[in-house]
């Protein structure tokens, strides 16, 4: 059964910094065949797109509120991609899932097997 599973979330103080992982298992196919992608949420509001990384790591993106701040990374022989979240802002502060995005556009549409979440709590 393929899963991801995140970690890493917690509270920290605003510009402070949190390194979520995100871990795959299961799948048929290797993990550096997928591209990722990480989005996060807030209650009430919709599930959002935050960074995306290539099946090799060759390329990355971001959304505005978070270029510069944060950095997607993955080590495809760990089979885990990363989000390193750096000037942590109070917006912030939401559920983060990781997900396979097929194909590679940081959309919900795209994204498939999400994990559980991990929170992130950006205090002011």
């Amino acid at each position: 059964e393929e899963q991801l599973a995140e970690s890493g979330g917690g509270l920290v103080q605003a510009g402070g910094s949190l390194r979520l992982s995100c871990t795959a298992s299961g799948f048929v196919a290797d993990f550096d065949d997928y591209a990722m992608g990480w989005f996060r949420q807030t209650s009430g509001k919709e599930r959002e797109g935050v960074a995306r990384i290539t099946s090799r790591g060759d390329a990355t993106s971001y959304v505005n509120p978070v270029r510069g701040r944060f950095t997607v990374s993955r080590d495809n022989s760990k089979n885990t991609v990363y989000l390193q979240m750096n000037s942590l802002k109070p917006d912030d502060t939401a559920m983060y899932y990781c997900a396979v995005l097929q194909p590679c556009s940081l959309q919900v549409k795209n994204a498939n097997y999400w994990g559980q979440g991990t929170q992130v709590t950006a205090s002011s």
